[in-house]
């Protein structure tokens, strides 16, 4: 009964592995009520177990400081010295340079369209054609008042040179009559001194005496006449003048005729892309209608407008003041080839509801990526800051003294925590003021697992086909 009791005990014992030097009192207390022989397989049985368990845990010990001492994987890159942009970024909206809506200034079917919905147009391509037949007729007939306005101007020439020549004419007849009448007055003077002398009759002296009175009195005609020729020749001249009138009016009439006719083809203001064709062929279209055919949206050059914060407006006004500010349009999903504009214009006012202003900016947009209507990310670069100290951005931590980074010590393969000064973000990489120098090696990648003085593996970066000692700089994200 002993003995089972005391094996019991010794089991219990070995399970919590105590150390030898400890199992010796208890041993030396059981061997006086247990038999010899027995006594000694305990003891034996006991001192094999306690190797094996002093053993074991050695052996556990040595596997956990190992396991302490295992370097943990992450990715560095090298710190480089750069010209980084100084940057303002935005959301933009894109805008048509010019919009204009198409009408019809005449009504009538419409008997063609020469363009697809969406098609790129150039100024001066035909859009649409309309039936023209009214306005050929009105210009055919404005043709015939002209020419007609134009014979009677012929006519009144043809009179004013009438009456000019009947002028001519009664001035002639005045001239002769004029030598004629001093004639006869000479010689019924003469004859009236026959008279008195008794050389002649009274009725020979007064025969003369009439025919002086006749010449005089026709005379008198003669400047009459002309006084009523020269007013025939004003009265020609007024005809004349009132015929040309008509011709100016006839030709007016044309003109107004053609432009009408010109209505009825319809051609495209400007460059741009149409939209949406509200009318198809066939189909009546009224004049000066309140929808339009279609919508022309000139889209080269295009604006973007985007908001800027007002606490920016400082800084931007600065800049502005130096020259001319560059502006880049990123496309989302198409980021690779940004398009380059220029601001041109900045509200004269800040918007009290949002605390914002507006700036607009001008892309040739050549290749026509930009669309009206859609959103972009706008970089408007202010100016540059040369030989930067740049560390990618995933580098820098946040912790409870401020912002750090981890520092690989290429000598033994370990981290430190170094305090950093972060200065302006330009993609995915930042600026650092202060706490680093170029060529420094930074964890971007497993600080989660770091602590100073750590052991790290380096590995290589996801993507990556290269050891990373340094930063990809071929991919930076412009994102805002």
């Amino acid at each position: 009964m002993l003995s089972l009791v005391s094996m019991r005990y010794l089991s219990l014992k070995l399970k919590t592995r105590p150390s030898l030097d400890a199992q010796k009192p208890m041993l030396q207390g059981l061997l006086p009520f247990m038999p010899k022989q027995l006594s000694r397989g305990i003891v034996l049985f006991s001192l094999i177990a306690l190797c094996s368990c002093t053993a074991t845990e050695a052996q556990s010990n040595n596997q956990k400081g190992k396991n302490q001492q295992r370097a943990v994987p992450v990715v560095v890159a090298t710190v480089t010295r750069k010209t980084i942009p100084m940057e303002l970024r935005q959301t933009g909206t894109v805008m048509a340079y010019s919009t204009v809506g198409i009408k019809s200034q005449v009504a009538g079917p419409l008997t063609g369209v020469y363009f697809q919905e969406g098609q790129n147009v150039k100024k001066g391509q035909l859009l649409f054609k309309i039936d023209s037949r009214p306005q050929q007729a009105a210009l055919m007939q404005a043709q015939a008042n002209r020419d007609k306005a134009i014979a009677q101007v012929k006519q009144a020439q043809a009179n004013l040179s009438k009456a000019v020549a009947q002028v001519n004419q009664a001035k002639a007849n005045l001239l002769k009559d004029q030598t004629q009448a001093k004639n006869a007055q000479a010689q019924a003077q003469r004859y009236s001194t026959l008279f008195t002398q008794g050389a002649i009759s009274k009725e020979q002296a007064e025969q003369f005496r009439t025919a002086s009175d006749a010449q005089k009195a026709t005379v008198l005609a003669d400047n009459e006449g002309i006084a009523n020729t020269i007013a025939a020749v004003d009265a020609a001249k007024a005809d004349l003048n009132n015929a040309k009138a008509e011709v100016s009016a006839a030709e007016a009439a044309v003109d107004s005729a053609k432009i009408a006719l010109s209505y009825n083809s319809i051609f495209s203001p400007i460059t741009g892309r149409t939209g949406s064709l509200k009318v198809n062929q066939g189909n009546l279209v009224k004049d000066n209608d309140t929808n339009p055919l279609v919508t022309i949206s000139q889209i080269s050059p295009i604006y973007v407008t985007s908001s800027l914060p007002q606490r920016l407006l400082p800084e931007l006004n600065k800049y502005r003041a130096q020259g001319k500010i560059e502006v880049d349009a990123y496309i989302p999903k198409d980021e690779q080839r940004p398009e380059r504009g220029e601001l041109f214009f900045v509200d004269s006012g800040v918007d009290p509801t949002t605390g914002t202003i507006q700036l607009k900016s001008s892309f040739a947009n050549a290749d026509g990526r930009l669309s009206p209507g859609q959103f972009v990310n706008v970089v408007v670069r202010l100016t540059q800051e040369p030989n930067a100290i740049v560390v990618p951005t995933p580098a820098i931590q946040t912790g409870q003294q401020g912002q750090f980074v981890y520092v690989l010590n290429p000598a033994d393969q370990t981290v430190d925590m170094r305090s950093v000064v972060v200065g302006n973000a330009v993609g995915n990489e930042s600026v650092i003021q202060q706490g680093l120098k170029e060529g420094e090696q930074v964890v971007t990648d497993g600080q989660f697992n770091l602590r100073p003085k750590a052991k790290v593996q380096i590995k290589q970066a996801v993507g990556s086909g290269q050891r990373l000692g340094g930063v990809n700089q071929g991919n930076q994200n412009h994102s805002l």
